[in-house]
């Protein structure tokens, strides 16, 4: 029997969050109640460079997976309000158990995260012993429980480099992992098949429309993407990557193949350019938008400083198992 892991759907959520009735308030006075709230709670506001850009706005720190990470481990705030996707809450959690870790939206999930179930994974791993596992940061908890090393994909490459010749494993985003085979020369890497479902959507036939289009402009991508795409960029790199190399090359126009939140941050970072989305392929969808990322918004966001939940916890077990990789990857990535 073959050890490829089937490429899976997304097969469900966290629990759902309370239904609450939709408050009567300004977007001011949101804003001016998630200020207050903050204050009294000793609360930090962490959000994805995915989040609207109202969030990103609010946010005492806005990064990447990594930068988050980060973050979350040197805070000494008691209450860390965490705008992104569940997986990242969890690593927040996993890395503050005595802190109180909120989300705006409990449902806010992860395609890479949810197509890579532990049960099967552990059960896949069994095929593959003595293989160093490295988990991208997309996955759960318990996945991350069942791995060596975490990676992101600011460091994925180096992480895999510094590991020599092991024999690795790789999960759970197919493309990413064949991009770190590529850039670190190591064609043995067993990948589990999972991807994400905004950067497997980019399309490189209007890609090339808009390159033909735009021909001055630098294709810069996330290496989540497919080689469809990758095979077209300039520049191939995290959020925070891509952010830095738009503000510092001399180029004007970019098209920017990742999920399209990050253009508030880097417009930002970058004033006077242009900033062009990639495209998906289906012309009548906003795909190249996470819609678990837009999930919350400024009321939720409120109401999760208000009234301290959803909270997101971990079991102790699968913390501390799931914190050796989280630190080994901190560690590996100064």
């Amino acid at each position: 029997m073959s050890n490829d892991p089937p490429h899976l759907p997304v097969i469900g959520n966290p629990p759902s969050a309370p239904v609450v009735e939709p408050l009567d308030l300004t977007e001011q006075e949101l804003e001016e109640g998630i200020a207050r709230l903050k204050q009294e709670r000793n609360a930090v506001i962490l959000a994805h460079y995915y989040q609207e850009s109202e969030i990103q706005d609010l946010a005492d720190f806005v990064g990447d997976s990594l930068q988050l990470s980060q973050a979350a481990a040197k805070t000494q705030a008691d209450v860390i309000a965490f705008c992104g996707v569940h997986f990242m809450a969890e690593t927040a959690k996993i890395l503050n158990p005595t802190k109180i870790v909120v989300v705006p939206d409990l449902e806010a999930g992860c395609s890479l995260a949810d197509g890579c179930p532990a049960p099967l994974f552990q059960r896949w791993l069994e095929g593959y012993p003595g293989h160093t596992v490295v988990s991208y940061i997309n996955c759960s908890a318990e996945v991350k429980a069942l791995s060596d090393v975490i990676c992101t994909s600011s460091n994925a490459v180096k992480i895999v480099k510094a590991l020599g010749d092991q024999k690795i494993v790789f999960a759970p985003d197919r493309y990413l992992g064949a991009y770190v085979k590529k850039q670190a020369g190591r064609d043995d890497i067993v990948l589990w098949q999972g991807t994400c479902m905004v950067h497997e959507a980019f399309s490189e036939r209007r890609l090339l429309e808009l390159m033909v289009k735009h021909p001055d402009a630098e294709v810069i991508a996330h290496p989540e993407c497919h080689e469809g795409i990758l095979r077209h960029a300039h520049h191939i790199a995290s959020t925070s990557g891509l952010i830095k190399y738009a503000k510092e090359s001399p180029k004007q126009t970019f098209i920017v193949a990742t999920e399209a939140g990050i253009l508030h941050k880097m417009q930002a970072e970058a004033p006077g350019k242009t900033l062009i989305a990639a495209p998906p392929e289906d012309e009548s969808c906003a795909c190249n938008m996470c819609p678990h990322m837009r999930r919350n918004t400024l009321e939720k966001l409120y109401l999760c400083l208000r009234d301290l939940r959803p909270q997101v916890d971990v079991p102790e077990a699968t913390r501390v198992r799931a914190l050796q990789p989280i630190q080994r990857m901190l560690e590996m990535s100064v």
